[in-house]
């Protein structure tokens, strides 16, 4: 990893650890804040086992581990993550088992009293010798209707860092991450969907990775007690991950919130 990819990790990582840190080194007292720590389990479909073998880079299941955590201000908020899939395995490639890394950061900005923000966004991941940084600097939009639902679209330029054949801008790229929190039987739940499309792509990008991009995940979340949680993940993504076609797994979380 080289030292540009070195500080986006730690950029990454220190957004995931903003909420527990805001009080005391911000610059602002945050109006709100979460962290957690969790264990994970990542389900291929069969299916997607079956089309990335035929592929020859065949999608193992793996667990992972995870620190998150945000954080909201007067002036914007922050969130981020750094996983670690595969711990304990060696870094070197084995055939889909080997350790790795992925983090992302992202910020929005707020634009006076307005609804909109700057809003900017590093996602990085490295499994040895492969890695792949995406940068997305654009503007973001947030909406709640005070019954528990909330989302916040965005768009932006993209610039891709990668040894897979192509670095520079990317054209454009456009998501959102939304929630849905509700009681059922007495027991808090939250329905969460994040989404990212890719568009525009570059000729020479496009060439390996296809010309429209799409990736996220659909969520139900059990926040069993004020410190831990439980969910499963519906996580899809069509020419992205590293395959040039459809990818779907489960993923199986229990989480303990600070």
């Amino acid at each position: 990893m080289n030292n540009t990819h070195k500080l986006v990790a730690t950029l990454a990582l220190s957004a995931s650890f903003a909420a527990g840190t805001a009080t005391a080194g911000s610059i602002t007292e945050p109006v709100w804040s979460f962290a957690n720590v969790s264990i994970n389990h990542l389900d291929w479909s069969t299916g997607t086992e079956q089309r990335t073998g035929n592929n020859g880079n065949r999608k193992e299941d793996f667990n992972y581990l995870e620190v998150e955590g945000g954080a909201g201000y007067n002036w914007g908020e922050i969130y981020g993550f750094y996983d670690i899939e595969n711990p304990g395995r060696k870094r070197e490639n084995e055939d889909g088992k080997e350790k790795r890394i992925a983090t992302k950061g992202t910020m929005h900005y707020y634009l006076g009293d307005s609804l909109f923000s700057l809003y900017a966004q590093v996602y990085h991941f490295n499994s040895k010798p492969f890695y792949e940084t995406n940068t997305v600097v654009g503007l973001g939009y947030r909406y709640s209707n005070g019954s528990g639902f909330w989302i916040k679209p965005w768009i932006g330029g993209h610039y891709v860092d990668s040894d897979n054949g192509y670095s520079g801008t990317n054209g454009i790229m456009a998501g959102w991450v939304l929630g849905y929190n509700f009681k059922a039987m007495d027991q808090d739940f939250m329905i969460t969907n994040w989404h990212e499309t890719e568009f525009l792509r570059a000729s020479k990008y496009k060439r390996v990775n296809g010309n429209l991009g799409m990736n996220g995940a659909v969520a139900l979340w059990w926040n069993a007690s004020q410190h831990i949680s439980a969910g499963v993940q519906y996580r899809y993504a069509n020419k992205k991950l590293g395959f040039d076609g459809n990818n779907n797994a489960m993923i199986y979380t229990l989480k303990y919130n600070f």
